[in-house]
């Protein structure tokens, strides 16, 4: 059982988060409605970090932020978490080892340390990552006010580039924004952990954005990334070919991406709903094939995902008063995603096991699923999983025990051990598939 405090504030987030969902049912005024959606809302947020595109004293941590509107015709929003290029992440002794029941045989943590306990069906030993040190400000970075790529980065670049991240906050499609202060928090603890370049998804909320809107914003964000990549890779080549067209896109072409990215080794990475965006993703990329060149999704996280269905399982019955998003709650935020007169809980965006929602599963990217043994919501996640492992898709399950639904996201308990460990967990499983050399990183 969670903490006292805990309970607590699950009580108050809960009866602000109905008011706030019985506000946003009522029909807002012509005059107030936002012709391009919206992707925050400022009355739910604490105070938002600014972006900190430099590796200054102010981002001890070893990573710079930048925020982009890669869309005028939509609110789309995004903010790019770059760790210091010009440094390894170096990694530091293993964290406290954890205790998680499940099929395999494992040791038992040596006396003195700390106990994690989880449910996995797979089992690994989380380590840290030291931050990057903070070097000097050159002077193009007094210049611009923040990391601009070099000559010599972008050399340097060639020979080392740095993995995709992207991903896609939680708030039940209603709330949560790219920026606030504790997606900006995961991110960053992503992109050290993983030493990742993370693009987190500001997409358009619901009910001025219903279906399939915040979904195609996340297709749009492939596309994007796709666009950045060939636009550096032919302005790389006109030069190369001394047609003096130094400058080819660059007024479009993104200089960190450009510089430090590889998206060839790309890696979703869904939270609560953006879980059922990041799956959405996921498919539509398989479907794309080479259209997305040079983009290839190479692997998802699906942490505690939003979904739903008409025939409920166990955990929908035994816990559906859960903390923080329970099902009462969670049915008035899908009737204000989904389109009016559309409502099921066999929509495809719900369910992921209606039959016809997409590609053969046996296409899909390796999938690892984050539940919290508290959430209602865990036994069709564990369900999918499942699902994806009978038709040998590498599809792991971490669940945490005595953890509630954002037990690692949420800003309350961010900075909890558990919530580290998971992260930590998180960074072990995607670093098999974004090592270039080779699976040498296993669970």
């Amino acid at each position: 059982m969670p903490p006292v405090a805990v309970q607590l504030h699950s009580l108050l987030f809960k009866l602000l988060l109905r008011r706030r969902l019985s506000s946003l049912s009522a029909p807002a005024p012509a005059s107030t409605a936002a012709p391009f959606g919206v992707s925050s809302r400022p009355a739910d947020q604490r105070p938002s970090p600014p972006s900190n595109p430099s590796f200054s004293p102010a981002s001890p941590d070893g990573v710079a932020t930048k925020d982009l509107h890669p869309d005028p015709l939509s609110s789309l929003h995004l903010r790019l978490f770059l760790p210091n290029p010009n440094h390894h992440a170096a990694a530091t002794s293993p964290a406290p080892h954890s205790l998680r029941r499940n099929s395999f045989p494992q040791r038992d943590p040596a006396p003195g340390q700390d106990h994690l306990s989880r449910r996995a069906s797979a089992s690994f030993h989380a380590v840290g990552v030291s931050p990057a040190p903070t070097p000097a400000p050159s002077a193009a970075l007094r210049d611009y006010g923040g990391y601009l790529p070099t000559a010599s980065a972008a050399r340097s670049a060639a020979r080392r580039r740095l993995p995709v991240i992207v991903q896609f906050h939680g708030g039940a499609f209603v709330t949560g924004a790219a920026d606030s202060a504790a997606n900006d928090a995961f991110c960053r603890r992503v992109a050290r952990l993983c030493d990742a370049i993370v693009v987190a998804v500001g997409y358009r909320l619901a009910p001025e954005s219903r279906y399939p809107e915040a979904f195609e914003d996340g297709v749009a964000v492939l596309r994007w990334i796709a666009k950045q990549a060939n636009l550096a890779a032919c302005g790389r080549t006109m030069m190369g070919k001394g047609t003096g067209a130094d400058s080819f896109g660059a007024a479009m072409v993104e200089p960190w991406l450009a510089a430090h990215a590889d998206p060839s080794r790309c890696v979703l990475l869904g939270v609560s709903c953006g879980a059922n965006i990041a799956d959405y993703v996921a498919r539509k990329a398989v479907e794309a094939g080479k259209l997305l060149d040079p983009v290839r999704v190479v692997a998802q996280v699906l942490m505690y995902p939003f979904f739903m269905g008409s025939a409920p399982t166990r955990s929908e019955l035994k816990l559906a008063n859960s903390y923080f998003y329970d099902k009462a709650s969670c049915l008035l935020a899908w009737k204000l995603f989904l389109p009016e007169g559309e409502f099921s809980l066999d929509h495809p965006a719900a369910n992921p096991l209606v039959p016809g929602r997409g590609p053969p599963l046996k296409l899909m990217p390796p999938t690892l699923t984050v539940v919290a043994e508290l959430d209602w919501m865990k036994d069709r996640a564990i369900a999918y999983s499942e699902e994806l492992r009978k038709v040998n898709v590498d599809a792991p399950v971490l669940e945490y025990k005595d953890a509630v639904h954002e037990f690692a996201t949420l800003d309350v308990l961010l900075k909890t051990p558990q919530a580290q460990a998971c992260a930590e967990d998180i960074a072990i499983w995607i670093k098999k598939y974004i090592s270039l050399r080779g699976h040498e990183l296993s669970y």
